[in-house]
């Protein structure tokens, strides 16, 4: 009787750690670095955002906050403190932070370059001019009515860039360049439509352009919280294709992935992404810009398109901007722009050295 000795099972060595997990008959492989970044991320902006919940000119410790936050017979004064006047301005931040750093992640894997953010690439300018012309020439200051304008504007200014960027097909540094020169364009405009109005709209508009969460209640972040839901699910749909098409058009095609269809498909997300943190709070630059980039680096990962290490970057640095906000007393939008201004700097300084 002969018997015949079954082989051991081939294992693939993929270069990174990883579990499998088994359900319904499938395997799937989970990255384990990716995991525990996760985990510290999410640890992280827990423990921001208690200490940011305990800032203010009532100042409570995390065991006041946490008891403030859970335990419905807690001092009245501090629960109306911390759930109803702080609790908004957290959960705003938090959903922004990630909103910005999904949209920036997915102009960066479009354009293959890191410079591609809606900030650099006049998405972001496009959005706040739409809502500008809502806040100033229709005069409506409802969320809906903002979030309209905040959407038509990003997405009539992505129509032009990718017209004026497309020749013999789209380069990725010839669509920042046209998106540079098409968001200075429209800062301009944006500056003579503000100086065309009365004082009061004017003011009106430019306190809003600073980008801020403070005075926000739950009445702005539930319509934002659903929307962001919608386009959370989109942006899942959307990042397969993206992957396939970070390898090439060829290669994609080869997969059954449509590079057109894809692109568009990504851009509406990645603009209405812009357009609903512009909406809510204003537009506040370069979390889009450095969140995914921070979120590489620390998972490692060959692309930017991994959604939850990029949504929690996303969102612990738009927290921890908004501390340090809260801490001097400026609009959330000044200090990314002048910490994110520092950054974009020292990435095009490494840009230029790798093109030399």
């Amino acid at each position: 009787m002969t018997r015949t000795r079954t082989a051991p099972p081939t294992t693939v060595d993929l270069g990174r750690a990883s579990w499998t997990w088994r359900r319904l008959g499938l395997a799937y492989l989970i990255d384990r670095r990716t995991v525990l970044v996760c985990c510290a991320l999410l640890a992280a902006v827990l423990a921001l955002g208690v200490l940011t919940l305990g800032t203010g000119s009532r100042s409570l410790t995390a065991g006041q906050v946490l008891t403030a936050l859970f335990d419905p017979d807690s001092d009245p004064r501090n629960r109306l403190v911390v759930v109803t006047w702080r609790l908004p301005r957290l959960l705003l931040a938090l959903l922004c932070g990630a909103a910005l750093a999904i949209s920036g992640a997915i102009f960066q894997s479009l354009t293959k370059n890191p410079l591609g953010s809606p900030d650099v690439i006049g998405f972001s300018a496009g959005s706040y001019a739409g809502a500008t012309v809502v806040l100033v020439l229709i005069g409506a200051t409802d969320y809906l009515s903002v979030a309209t304008g905040s959407l038509i504007g990003g997405a009539i200014t992505a129509f032009v860039v990718y017209v004026l960027a497309y020749r013999d097909g789209l380069q990725p540094f010839r669509l920042i360049i046209v998106g540079i020169a098409v968001g200075a364009g429209l800062g301009s405009l944006t500056s003579m439509l503000l100086l065309s109005v009365n004082a009061k709209q004017a003011m009106l508009a430019a306190s809003w352009a600073a980008g801020s969460l403070s005075g926000l209640g739950f009445e702005q972040f539930r319509p934002a919280a659903v929307v962001f839901a919608l386009l959370l699910v989109c942006a899942v749909f959307v990042v397969r294709p993206l992957t396939h098409l970070e390898m090439g058009d060829d290669t994609a095609l080869a997969l059954g992935v449509r590079g057109g269809r894809t692109r568009l498909a990504a851009t509406v997300v990645g603009v209405a992404l812009t357009a609903l943190v512009t909406a809510a709070v204003g537009p506040i630059a370069f979390v889009a810009l450095a969140a995914p980039q921070i979120a590489q680096r620390l998972t490692r990962s060959a692309t930017t398109l991994r959604l939850a290490p990029v949504a929690l970057t996303g969102a612990l640095v738009l927290v921890a901007a908004d501390y340090a906000a809260q801490r001097i007393d400026l609009p959330v939008g000044v200090v990314t722009v002048s910490v994110g201004g520092l950054y974009l700097a020292w990435l095009l300084a490494g840009q230029y050295a790798r093109r030399r």
